[in-house]
């Protein structure tokens, strides 16, 4: 309908919403490295605070407050990966093999799946788009739960099949040296897949959990993950962006007006915070997946669905 182009904040004549961004860029930046769903939160935060996270433009700004994350991500891994995936020609070779086939199986299942599901839930409405979803606290709640059964399932049983990996590993040097083998890297960019369709499946949660029960090392399933993401959102940026520009014009086209200068202003500077508290998050998060903590963090997800079904219920 045509009221839902109407922007839902204009960040120069309203102070609250530099507040509400900035909580926004907290949120995002200290979940992001947790297994929990960063954009869960921050979809569950946008709803507390009455904004639309369906609209064009909350959706941007989500979308660069996961940009602010990722340039976090490169700073805070890219000594790891200039290690693992760039010190030698055939370590980088293995590994854009191996990024490359993990990226091609999230689109090939992520993009038709994204289809299905808007289809599903909205069957009345031809134009519906997977961003219609990130208001149903229900999908939500559901995607935590189901992440968080994983996670403890990786947590626990994981540790078997990494232990089992690592004894083969001291007996015989892996061809894939500090890569995840080719098939630990399909079984992860499948999962990825998964995820795209649904705020609260935990993407970083998921992969390093779908790594974990294929056998790879702690720190190798992490590092890939990363790696993923920062493949990854660069063109989900550029697809949220056309989606603005496209709203735009179908505004202008019934005599209103989105703020885009205002809207992308307001983007950059929850990127900024989301990058900031994103770095300080990494440095010490990160060490709960070392220390063996990982299925904490499924138990938190289980949890967090039963806080958000109950705001679901409630009305929100």
């Amino acid at each position: 309908m045509i009221h839902t182009l109407r922007p839902r904040f204009a960040l120069e004549s309203n102070s609250m919403s530099l507040l509400k961004i900035l909580i926004l860029a907290i949120v995002q930046g200290l979940a992001e490295l947790l297994p929990v769903s960063s954009s869960a939160h921050v979809v569950v935060a946008e709803k507390l605070m009455h904004l639309d996270p369906t609209s064009p433009e909350m959706t941007l700004v989500l979308v660069m407050l996961h940009t602010g994350t990722m340039f976090a991500v490169i700073a805070y891994f890219w000594s790891q990966w200039k290690r693992a995936y760039f010190s030698a020609e055939d370590a980088f070779k293995r590994f854009v093999i191996r990024a490359i086939w993990a990226t091609l199986l999230t689109g090939v299942i992520g993009y038709p799946l994204q289809k299905v599901v808007a289809h599903i839930a909205f069957p009345n409405a031809p134009k519906a788009q997977i961003e219609d979803l990130f208001g149903r606290l229900d999908i939500v709640a559901a995607a935590l739960f189901a992440a968080g059964l994983l996670i403890i399932w990786a947590g626990l049983a994981g540790r078997d099949a990494e232990a089992a990996a690592t004894n083969a590993y001291e007996r015989s040097i892996t061809r894939s040296g500090e890569n995840v083998t080719f098939s630990q890297a399909g079984w992860m960019g499948a999962i990825q897949g998964f995820c795209l369709p649904f705020r609260g499946f935990s993407r970083s949660g998921a992969t390093i959990s779908t790594g974990l029960l294929a056998g790879a090392n702690r720190e190798r399933a992490e590092r890939f993950s990363f790696a993923l993401a920062v493949i990854l959102t660069p063109p989900v940026i550029a697809r949220e962006l056309l989606r603005l520009l496209h709203a735009r014009h179908e505004a202008a086209a019934a005599g209103m007006v989105i703020d885009l200068h205002g809207s992308m202003v307001a983007a950059l500077f929850g990127m900024f915070f989301s990058f900031l508290a994103g770095l300080a998050a990494l440095r010490w998060l990160s060490s709960w997946l070392e220390n063996g903590r990982w299925y904490l963090f499924g138990i938190y997800c289980v949890l967090a669905s039963l806080v958000v079904f109950y705001l679901h219920h409630i009305g929100y």
